[in-house]
């Protein structure tokens, strides 16, 4: 069991769930119930299952929530993507957002790997 408010990762994806919000909240209204809500929801998804797979008393379990979360981050950047191409999004925003997101992609793929290597 790891402690995921003290996981590096849990905090850098913290940061981006807060980047994203001040980010969509330029994008259209009308936009609301669509990509805003579904960027945010993925955004948020990130550290919320780190979180919930810290408390899994097995690195198998753990592991299978660190895969959701790294999915969660290939599909918010598919919707930023989208948002970039759809001019929501400026340029030094997406920038800024696709860093972080990229960091944060590594570091969940090293501690998958580090994760199954204790199974």
């Amino acid at each position: 069991m790891h402690n995921y408010k003290k996981l590096k990762v849990w905090e850098k994806s913290m940061e981006l769930s807060l980047l994203i919000y001040q980010v969509t909240s330029t994008f259209p209204s009308e936009e609301r119930f669509g990509l805003i809500s579904q960027i945010r929801r993925c955004a948020v998804s990130i550290p919320s299952n780190i979180a919930e797979g810290s408390s899994r008393d097995s690195s198998k379990d753990f592991s299978r929530f660190l895969r959701i979360s790294i999915g969660s981050s290939f599909e918010l950047e598919t919707q930023l993507l989208l948002s970039k191409e759809l001019n929501f999004v400026s340029e030094s925003d997406f920038d800024a957002v696709k860093n972080a997101l990229d960091e944060i992609q590594k570091m969940l793929n090293s501690f998958i790997k580090k994760t199954n290597a204790e199974v």
